[in-house]
């Protein structure tokens, strides 16, 4: 299979999980709109949602993959199986341990990290207090599903691991679906969609384990213990949690200040929601195909491939995101507006939104990049230079955030944000460079180049084309509004992919192999 159709593997089952995403997002937005209990269950489900990218997809999957996978290359199976099994039980251990811990303090962490200006309203702190209680067994659920999700990958198996996410979202529609048919209020509306956050959790653990069982794999779990490999993978695991969850950090900074503002981290999660489309169906994909890929690529010393596995992302991530960053940043109302603006969502939420929506846009494909550039260290078993980088976008973003958020309130959270993103791509690029362990080709430079010049004239057409109807979708109801949106996208696409593929700006080979077509 082709590294562009693994891409499409997994970019297409993450896309079900982002449109499903979309349906929960609006249905949370009609129900709750931007209101205290949207609030509170927003800054809640961070937090669990937090320490999951910090030690499950991000400190976790980045040391485990490339141990696994050299276990798997280098001594076969049955190793791999034993090493799987030892921190299958000492994962699950920590754990435990966190999660009680967690329970029992979180007075104390909503009041110093979740969301401290919540302390000024105690319905909303309570609620918020509970909520977050409720949710945070999530944690310990999904971290085990990074572990098996990381065996399948290894595997080659993408789809199943991709796939479980889309569990969330089916669990949490049905618990508003019900809050509607019996008009619940809004505060056990927030309690319902936190116990659905966990059941979820759970199904998807349960689906990856069978994932595992049908690849003939299996290893069983061992008495808790430090092995030299546990160690290893802890020692690479400890700058990684830094690492690995640079957005997420960055993006619980911004709640952090937004909490000051009455709905602010609602709106931005909204924001957050669109632009996570693009982000989950291309970064995601290449950041779960490619650890893995170049991970046995360097173990097997194979050097041109390792490199063209990496230009060959760089072309896949920039086609796709920067045309999505311009058409994000031009019409972003007409989007916020077709989603969510119904019910308790109205026109000047729809309005804060987009704003945000906006300013998140240019930083996304500084976002994609990253899932690029990181794998390249992680392979190499390098976490400490990752790590140095997400500390300088760490302070870059909290003290843009504190500049910014006085002036132009939650969109100053998410132009830091974004000035954050790039300046970690910027840097992991320049120290690959630096060292002589990726240059990106002559070719790729080209494509890039002309992927700019191709989405800046799609961009001026989206433009000319959304003025001519603006003033119509204001003025016209959803359906109405959903044609004219369609119509728009219509038009970039019309613009974009013949202008791409006319000036190679698409690899037209790897796209037709993609396809499963030959090339003309």
């Amino acid at each position: 299979m082709s590294l562009i159709r693994k891409f499409a593997s997994v970019g297409g089952a993450t896309s079900a999980s982002r449109v499903l995403g979309f349906v929960r997002e609006a249905l949370i937005a009609s129900v709750l709109g931007a209101g205290p209990v949207a609030d509170a269950f927003y800054a809640a489900f961070r937090f669990p949602n937090l320490f999951r990218r910090l030690f499950a997809e991000g400190a976790f999957n980045s040391a485990f993959v490339p141990l696994f996978a050299k276990e798997l290359e280098g001594e076969g199976q049955e190793k791999a199986a034993k090493f799987a099994g030892e921190v299958f039980s000492v994962l699950t251990l920590v754990l435990l341990v966190l999660t009680v811990l967690a329970i029992a303090f979180m007075p104390y962490l909503v009041a110093t990290i979740i969301a401290p200006a919540f302390a000024d309203t105690p319905e909303k702190f309570e609620l918020t207090t509970d909520l977050t209680r409720i949710m945070f067994p999530y944690l310990m659920a999904m971290s085990l599903v990074a572990m098996l999700s990381g065996i399948l990958n290894s595997l080659r198996r993408y789809f199943i691991a991709a796939i479980a996410p889309v569990l969330l979202n089916v669990v949490l529609i049905g618990m508003l679906v019900s809050a509607l048919v019996l008009d619940v209020s809004d505060p056990r509306v927030g309690v319902l969609l936190a116990i659905g956050v966990v059941v979820s959790g759970l199904l998807q653990l349960g689906l990856l384990v069978l994932g595992i069982k049908q690849t003939g794999f299996s290893f069983r779990p061992r008495r808790p213990r430090m092995s030299a490999k546990v160690k290893r993978l802890l020692a690479l695991a400890a700058p990684a949690a830094l690492t690995g969850g640079i957005v997420q950090i960055n993006l619980v900074i911004g709640q952090i200040i937004a909490s000051a503002q009455d709905g602010a981290i609602a709106l931005l999660s909204f924001a957050d929601r669109v632009y996570q489309l693009p982000l989950g169906i291309i970064g995601i994909a290449i950041g779960v195909v490619l650890l893995p890929e170049l991970s046995r690529a360097l173990r097997a010393e194979a050097f041109d491939e390792a490199r063209g596995l990496q230009n060959r992302s760089i072309e896949f991530a920039l086609a796709l995101t920067v045309p999505a960053a311009v058409a994000l940043a031009i019409i972003p109302g007409a989007i916020v507006a077709v989603l969510f603006e119904r019910g308790a969502f109205l026109p000047e939420t729809t309005a804060a939104t987009a704003a945000a929506l906006a300013a998140f846009a240019w930083g996304l494909p500084s976002f994609v990049l990253i899932k690029v550039f990181q794998p390249a260290y992680f392979a190499r078993e390098d976490m400490r230079t990752p790590m140095w980088f997400s500390l300088a976008s760490l302070i870059i973003n909290a003290g843009l955030s504190l500049t910014l958020f006085p002036i132009y309130g939650h969109v100053g959270i998410a132009i830091a944000t974004s000035v954050a993103g790039w300046a970690t791509a910027l840097l992991l690029a320049g120290a690959l460079w630096r060292r002589n362990e990726f240059r990106p080709s002559s070719e790729t430079l080209q494509r890039c180049l002309m992927v700019l010049v191709c989405s800046t004239i799609m961009g001026v057409c989206l433009y000319l084309s959304w003025r001519w109807g603006a003033d119509m979708f204001l003025a016209s109801g959803i359906g109405t509004r959903i044609l004219l949106l369609l119509a728009a996208i219509a038009v970039s696409m019309g613009v974009y992919f013949p202008l791409s593929l006319m000036t190679n700006a698409i690899d037209r080979a790897a796209l037709m192999q993609a396809l499963g077509r030959r090339a003309s």
